[in-house]
């Protein structure tokens, strides 16, 4: 897999800079559900909470269905 290089005067045209860019294509790919949470936030280099905050600056709400509810369920079971 090679990296992934961006011009510097791409960047300048769209007046951003890497960490932002990198921001962006995180919370995209995690609101096409091309990556999970966790797999965007490592992308973006950010914690859990920061990239929340991401995501609700941009308004994109976090990916939560019936099967994850289920799974915690599960998981807090063990915890009795």
């Amino acid at each position: 897999m090679e990296d992934l290089i961006i011009p510097a005067k791409t960047l300048e045209q769209l007046k951003t800079s890497p960490s932002e860019l990198l921001i962006e294509i995180a919370v995209h790919l995690y609101d096409t559900e091309k990556l999970s949470m966790g797999q965007a936030k490592k992308l973006a280099g950010l914690t859990q909470i920061d990239f929340q905050k991401e995501l609700a600056k941009r308004n994109v709400c976090i990916k939560y269905d019936i099967e994850d509810f289920e799974t915690d369920l599960k998981n807090l079971s063990f915890l009795d």
